[in-house]
């Protein structure tokens, strides 16, 4: 029998250190909720794969869907012979998006190559360079998207110079001390000082921050973005790579603020495993680029279509966005119990929408306690649940559980987690 031991001696010796793993544990198969590792052991999945199996793992209607069409056909490019499921999939995208106006989808493989197009299409419908995201965001690891993420280590640090015409401004979380008024203030600062706003294509934003600690962004400043984009013609862009698809209770995230973007990037639980991307956005705004500019050769891969159409529909099926808030008030609920209890590491500002569950592992004195996280996290894996942490601090938790889970596997679950924060 292959052992972990063996796969991490391999690793080690034929793939470089710069692609980094949570833990020294190697998959052989996995179902729903549930992980498996080549040596027979079970886990209970908090992670999926970072919000990428908001369906779970192998669903059987994503599965059959992905059979039939390798059955057909697995490649052809979509700029060489177009097919069905890629068109079938952008109407349903663009009627489900939140656009009071005619909607286009276009797709891609992954988040960062989503966000690069976005930044095309912004740049070439508005004429601008200039393209402002925020601290802490994560919106991937090309050059361009390293420039946009707000985080140094480890995603910036040895890898410049990188693309200019990239600001950032601070994100508003009051663990963090930082308001909307100052978020604004400081877009005020920025326009005054570094770019105008005449020069800005695009504004990003995560509607909840990822690895920058499952930080909601506060509906005021969805608003106010959208006011002072609206003001200065500038874009405003949702990235919506890890937030969409259920998991926050809506289908995408931003709908809980009412707040209408420009154009949305989406990626990870669109296709219940298999790789695809896409930027959804106003069709007047979509189409301003010259035919040619836009695609790649695995974009939109047939296989990766019919799974998302068959994710989209178990979506609707089982009801995902209830269930997503079901599955967060019974996560959120169990966490403050644990919050007010002695015996239990101190943890502290539980938040997030739906299923989007974080929380931060704290000293005594409230500080953030990176050191302890990672104990959480480890003892986690050593107890059978795989848990992951985020934040800029290094010492949030984030629960992505599945929304398929099955209640006793989801009170599984919880019960580890309660065992790992246990001090």
């Amino acid at each position: 029998m292959t052992s972990n031991e063996e796969l991490l001696r391999r690793r080690q010796a034929a793939v470089p250190r710069g692609v980094a793993t949570a833990y020294p544990i190697y998959a052989d198969r996995a179902e729903n909720a549930e992980l498996w590792d080549v040596e027979g052991r079970r886990f209970v999945d908090f992670a999926g794969g970072i919000a990428v199996l908001n369906t779970g793992h192998r669903h059987p209607k994503v599965m059959a869907a992905v059979a039939a069409q390798a059955e057909r056909f697995t490649h052809t490019a979509f700029q060489v012979a177009s097919y069905d499921s890629y068109i079938e999939l952008a109407e349903k995208l663009n009627a489900r998006a939140p656009f009071k106006g005619p909607a286009k989808s276009i797709f891609f493989t992954t988040g960062a190559e989503a966000l690069e197009n976005a930044v095309k299409i912004a740049r070439v419908a508005t004429g601008r360079p200039g393209i402002v995201t925020f601290a802490g965001a994560f919106h991937g690891r090309t050059l361009l998207t390293m420039a946009m993420t707000g985080k140094v280590v480890p995603y910036k640090r040895p890898f410049g110079p990188l693309p200019g015409e990239v600001f950032h401004v601070p994100f508003p979380a009051p663990q963090n001390g930082v308001s909307v008024a100052d978020s604004l203030k400081a877009l005020d600062r920025l326009f005054a000082a570094d770019i105008g706003a005449d020069q800005v294509a695009a504004i990003i934003i995560e509607p909840v921050q990822g690895e920058g600690g499952f930080l909601p962004a506060p509906v005021e400043l969805l608003q106010a973005l959208r006011a002072l984009c609206d003001r200065h013609g500038i874009l405003l862009v949702a990235d919506e790579v890890q937030t969409g698809f259920a998991r926050t209770g809506r289908l995408f995230a931003i709908e809980h603020s009412g707040v209408e973007p420009d154009l949305m990037t989406v990626a990870k639980s669109i296709a219940g495993g298999f790789p695809l991307s896409g930027v959804i956005g106003k069709a007047e705004i979509m189409d301003r680029v010259e035919p040619g500019g836009l695609g790649g050769t695995y974009a939109g891969s047939p296989l990766s279509c019919a799974a998302a159409l068959a994710v989209l529909s178990v979506i609707e099926e089982e009801g995902l966005c209830a269930r997503a808030d079901a599955i967060g008030a019974q996560i959120k609920t169990r966490l403050e119990d644990l919050s007010r209890r002695n015996g239990i590491r101190p943890i502290a500002h539980i938040r997030g929408p739906g299923a989007m569950i974080g929380f931060d592992v704290v000293t005594a004195d409230g500080l953030p306690d990176r050191e302890a996280t990672a104990a959480v996290t480890q003892k986690a894996l050593a107890a059978g649940l795989i848990l992951l942490s985020c934040g800029t601090a290094g010492n949030t938790v984030r629960i992505l559980v599945p929304l398929t889970v099955s209640d006793a596997v989801l009170a599984e679950g919880l019960d580890l987690l309660e065992r790992a924060l246990t001090a």
